[in-house]
């Protein structure tokens, strides 16, 4: 994958732009002393009650109207899909493999609905309007292009989350404009109460999302990374934003003593030409990492923890990281 695909994926993961995996040593952890497990403030479980609109205005302050309940979704961004999922809907087209995953419709039900041609950097403006959507969602950084060629066609929402309040956020403010505001509900209680189950027992380890590809990999950091969010409320996860062009070096990962690494292999157009942890493994320092010694590093679902972003795929990372945790 192209340096450049593999920071557009994850652009909304500013701090962790690609990192050369053997590149040298960078600054000194941020932290000298890991923080707790979860640091911050406890989850609240109440659920607002949600009320249908016919506009909404969402926590960036895009508004967003429509002269009816929308019915038919073009999604070109993950979150999408998993709001429509938690709502009880499906897209009438799609650049997202989230939904074959079996947390959500599986393969055979996903394989039915149509995927925009273009992919995820390049969706065809041409190609969504014949779907005759009365909504179309997409990340704000990358799809935010398309506007003018959908506009008075279509409506469009740019999203872009960035931690799982905006994602909430987000599924509530979809909900009240589809009318299926118990549907929101509900959802957005599950996972609440999920999350806050999960931070009553905490581990102790220390863990590490990497995600990349080839010779590649950047590090997940809270902020910048929905998932990535969650995981301080889990465990020890000592890694902050960099910025744009900062990243942590293997160096730095091996000298945090990392219990658990949960890995990404990000891909374009195709199937992946290997996993990510098979090629750092050709990195001597690789095989030192404690997590690497106990066998406990796991790859796992890019679609669900790298693109995914709502309240289900997120709620199955949780289900996938407390069990690793353990």
């Amino acid at each position: 994958m192209s340096r450049r695909a593999l920071r557009t994926v994850r652009r909304w993961a500013a701090a962790a732009v690609m990192g050369t995996l053997l590149a040298g040593c960078g600054t000194p952890a941020d932290d000298p002393e890991d923080k707790p497990a979860a640091a911050g403030p406890k989850v609240d479980v109440r659920v607002e009650p949600i009320t249908a609109a016919r506009k909404i205005t969402d926590a960036a302050g895009v508004t967003v109207e429509t002269a009816a309940p929308p019915r038919r979704v073009v999604c070109l961004v993950a979150l999408c899909d998993d709001m429509l999922a938690e709502l009880g809907m499906t897209p009438v087209a799609t650049n997202s493999g989230l939904l074959a995953h079996p947390g959500f419709l599986g393969k055979e039900k996903a394989a039915k609905i149509p995927v925009v041609p273009g992919g995820f950097l390049s969706p065809e403006a041409e190609a969504i309007l014949s779907h005759e959507p009365d909504l179309v969602i997409g990340l704000e950084d990358t799809h935010g292009k398309l506007a003018p060629a959908l506009k008075g066609a279509t409506v469009f929402w740019p999203v872009q989350p960035e931690k799982w309040q905006d994602s909430v956020g987000y599924l509530r403010d979809l909900a009240a404009l589809t009318g299926r505001t118990q549907q929101g509900e509900k959802a957005e209680r599950g996972f609440r109460q999920k999350l806050a189950d999960a931070e009553t027992r905490p581990s102790d380890l220390t863990s590490l999302i990497i995600f990349g590809s080839d010779e590649n990999f950047g590090v997940a950091t809270p902020g910048n990374d929905v998932a990535a969010g969650l995981l301080p409320k889990l465990s020890r996860y000592p890694w902050k934003s960099r910025g744009v062009e900062g990243t942590y070096s293997m160096e730095e990962i091996l000298a945090r003593d990392v219990d658990v690494l949960f890995v990404e292999t990000l891909s374009f157009g195709g199937p992946s030409d290997g996993k990510l942890s098979d090629k750092l493994a050709e990195n001597p320092l690789w095989s030192q990492i404690p997590a690497v010694k106990n066998g406990k590093v796991y790859e796992v679902d890019s679609e669900v923890w790298a693109k995914g972003r709502g309240t289900r795929s997120l709620s199955l990372v949780l289900d996938e990281a407390t069990a690793k945790l353990k």
